[in-house]
Parts: C-alpha cells; structure tokens; sequence
C-alpha cells in the first residue's frame, strides 16, 4: 500500500467532509438504534395531529415522574419537573436544574403540527347521491399528493354544553377510510396540459364520506342524512356540533420500514414530530439533576408562519418560565425574565431537506445534508434573502460545532436547496426575538411535506443523541 503524499495528508488535515454515520456507529450502539426507531414509529402512529401528541408526550412525563404546574404548586427545588399544556395544542416540560434559573436554561424548542387537510366550519354535503366533506388545505402541500390515496378523520368536536367528542376513524384495520378522488386519466387531456400546482384546485380535495341514501322518500339529501344519522348514533353530534370543531384529514398510512436493509423509516408527519419526539424523549432520559435547568417546548402552527395562541409567537412560554422562576423565588420583575433568556442556549429542532438524488438539480450539493450522515445543523433559514429566518452568530455555531465533536457525535451541516429556489423557516427566529441564542439542528428528510416522507434510523439516533447531551451539559 503506497503511502500518502504530503498533499494528501495536507488535504485530510484542512478540509471537510461529513462522514457516513453507519461506518462510524459503534457495535454496541446498534440495538440502541433500532429499538428507538420502534419507539419513534409507534409514537408516529398514535399522534398524527399535535392534540394527539401532547396527550402522547403527557401520558410520557407523567411515566417519567413530571407534574402538571398549576397555582397549587407553590415552590419548586432541583431536580422537580413538571408540564404547562397550552390549549391542549402545545406542551413545555422543565426539569429544574442545580444552578439558579436566572442563570439560564437549555432549551429546545420544536413544533408538533404537520400539512394536512382541515374540514371547513360547514363541511358535509350531498352531490350526485354521494356525500362528501369540504376541506381547507393547512401548511405547504402538494395537493395532487392527496387524491387516490387512503385517508383517516381525526379531531376534537367541542358541543354547545361545553362537552368534547373525540374522533379517530380510519387508523384500526376495522374501520372504514376516506377518499378524495381524481379525474380518470381517459378523460384527463386538459388537466394533464395544468402545471402541478393547478391540475388539483383546493376546491376539489373533497373527501369522500359515504353513499347510501336514508329510507325515506321525502328527505331531499338522503345521503348526507344518513351520514349524519350515523354521526349521532356513534358520539352523539348533530351538523351545528361540526362548526365548533378541530377535524383533520390525514393519511391513514402506518409507519414503515423502508429498503431491504431496514436503514430508512417512511411515515406522515416527521416533520416536525422527529425533532419533537426526539426532544420529549431526550429530556425524559435525564434521571440525574441537570446542572442548568432543561426545558423542552413544543408547539403548533409553526407550518402557518407561528401565529395564533397555541403557536411559538404567543407569549405561553414568556408566562411558563416567569411562573418557574417565581416557584423557585427568582422572579421579582421582568428584567429578572430578560436576563434569564439572555444567559439560556436553545436549539430548534426542525427537519432538513436532505439532497434527493433523483432531484439534484433543485440542490445546491456542496451545502446539502444527506441521508445517513447525521444530525443536520443550519447556520441560517429563510426565503431567498435570508427573509423570514433566523441565522446563528459565527460563535454559537462555533460552540456547537465543539460540543459536537467533543461527544462523538456525527453531524453535518446544510441549508434548504437554491437560494432561488424556494426556501422555509423554523420556530427559531420566535426563539431569538428573546435574546436567546438558538441554531436550527434536526434530522434530514427525504419528500417533505408529502404524505409519506422518509427519514434514517441513524439520523434519529444520532438527532437524539444530540439532543439528550445539550439538554444535560451544554454551557
């Protein structure tokens, strides 16, 4: 074997190359890899909306010893951990550390909601003897994504009483699924001349609910009332009950493993449920007591542009940590707030678009991630110009980048495609507007955004792995 040339060993010494995670991974490690990955798509299976995964990551903390903070608890000390829940649609989870909380937390912050199909307020007609359910598309979809394939109805309807019904149908290999159908492709000439962003109107994403008509001749829309008649029977509802209520369409595809070597898992909604399962799971591994406190945030809307009272800009979380501070008697004004954040670290953990390699052309190669290389850290997010995003300052990052290393964690780093070419944000600009340092830092993505997107059981692993140790340790 020929030795290597001084240019060569110079070249190994000065530059860069993320590494395959599998050649890195230790022996010991890979069962550790797997059986996260059948706990990850189990969760992925039980919370398809962000109100099933906040009651998913409470059942967790209750496990894990965490106590829901209301005004009953009036003093807190380290090694407490207790849950905010905000409108049953976002969660905080602190474990309390050994240093004073106005000297800073850990913090990673991510968001449970994913693109799907909303039901409008007034959603169930009848056309042609067929009855069928009206939609409003939620986040950035590709709508022909959603024709053909099967769907389930999840959700909550909140009656005039006050009281809720909760409904999943379409998950159990008992129950019926959905439909939204499309054109045959005979009679599809002047559809297929549509760019793919018309072919499908959002008008048209129907779904399809029922057929058969109620037995009596002189209801004009026997379809629609047999459908209602069936709706009543089972939770007790009426057609008024539909307006007051948070009704999904998602597809009812399981989680799966994906390739012959079982390295890859396919599911809906990983983003962002990955980083967020990854987060929960990474603070519930804490058993000892942190030296700085740990706060996990997770929260809804970010798909949306972060607006509204469950999402990252409300003030929900400015009000959970002033309550934890006032616990542990550190709360005097908001100034004692301000420093608290100013003195913290955060990561938003959110997905990456991982270089597809059918789609080159849509990637800038030398500043993409890819499958199998590890956790994704991104400088920077936005649209073009760096609009709507959040960039890390060259220090954080260096930090990171140390911390990283220092823990035999595999890691890459990339933005998302062309500059011209679209781009996205995170819940992180939401987290810098409080004077908290944050970088973006998630797990790479294949297809995001469609109804079965494709991740890497070593990325997971290695996401988590992360995670777990800035939570404990990062200074």
């Amino acid at each position: 074997m020929s030795e290597k040339s001084y240019g060569q060993e110079l070249y190994e010494k000065l530059s860069y190359t993320s590494k395959n995670a599998w050649e890195v991974l230790k022996e010991e490690e890979k069962p550790f890899v797997f059986d996260l990955a059948e706990k990850y798509k189990h969760f992925l299976n039980c919370a398809k909306t962000e109100r099933e995964a906040v009651e998913y990551f409470i059942e967790r903390a209750k496990e894990k010893g965490y106590k829901e903070f209301n005004n009953n608890i009036q003093e807190l000390k380290p090694g407490d951990k207790v849950y905010f829940i905000n409108n049953n649609k976002s969660i905080l989870l602190a474990h309390i550390g050994k240093k004073p909380l106005k000297e800073g937390f850990n913090l990673i912050g991510s968001h449970i909601d994913s693109p799907r199909l909303d039901l409008k307020p007034k959603p169930l007609y009848e056309s042609n003897e067929l009855a069928l359910l009206k939609t409003h598309y939620y986040g950035g979809i590709k709508k022909y994504h959603w024709v053909n394939v099967p769907l389930s109805i999840h959700g909550v309807i909140v009656k005039s009483d006050g009281s809720k019904v909760k409904i999943t149908i379409g998950e159990d290999e008992n129950d019926p699924v959905f439909y939204i159908t499309d054109l045959l492709v005979h009679l599809s000439s002047d559809q297929l001349q549509k760019k793919a962003s018309e072919a499908i109107p959002a008008e048209n994403l129907n779904v399809l609910i029922g057929s058969m008509p109620f037995n009596d001749e002189k209801v004009k829309e026997k379809v629609k009332l047999n459908v209602l008649k069936i709706l009543n029977e089972k939770y007790g509802i009426t057609e008024e009950d539909l307006i007051s209520a948070d009704i999904e369409v998602v597809p009812a595809a399981k989680a799966r493993d994906v390739g012959l070597d079982r390295s890859l898992i396919g599911a809906y909604g990983q983003d962002d449920r990955a980083c967020s399962f990854l987060a929960a799971e990474a603070i519930f591994s804490i058993d000892e007591i942190p030296e700085k406190a740990a706060i996990v945030y997770l929260v809804d809307k970010e798909e949306i542009g972060s607006v509204g009272i469950s999402s990252a800009e409300a003030s929900f979380f400015d009000i959970s940590v002033a309550k934890l501070m006032k616990a542990l008697g550190e709360y005097e004004n908001s100034l004692d707030l301000a420093l608290c954040f100013e003195n913290s670290a955060a990561i938003s953990g959110d997905v990456a678009a991982a270089l597809d390699p059918t789609y080159e052309g849509a990637y800038d190669k030398l500043n993409s991630t890819l499958i199998g290389h590890g956790v994704t850290i991104e400088k920077y997010t936005g649209v073009r110009g760096k609009y709507s995003g959040s960039e890390a300052t060259a220090e954080y990052v260096g930090k990171i980048r140390n911390f990283l290393n220092s823990n035999n964690i595999c890691w890459q780093t990339g933005l998302l495609g062309k500059v011209d070419q679209g781009g996205g944000g995170t819940i992180a600009m939401f987290i810098a507007r409080k004077m908290i340092n944050v970088i973006d830092s998630g797990v790479p993505v294949l297809s995001m955004h469609s109804t079965f997107e494709i991740t890497s059981k070593v990325d997971v692993y290695m996401t988590y792995k992360f995670y777990s140790q800035f939570l404990r340790k990062f200074e």
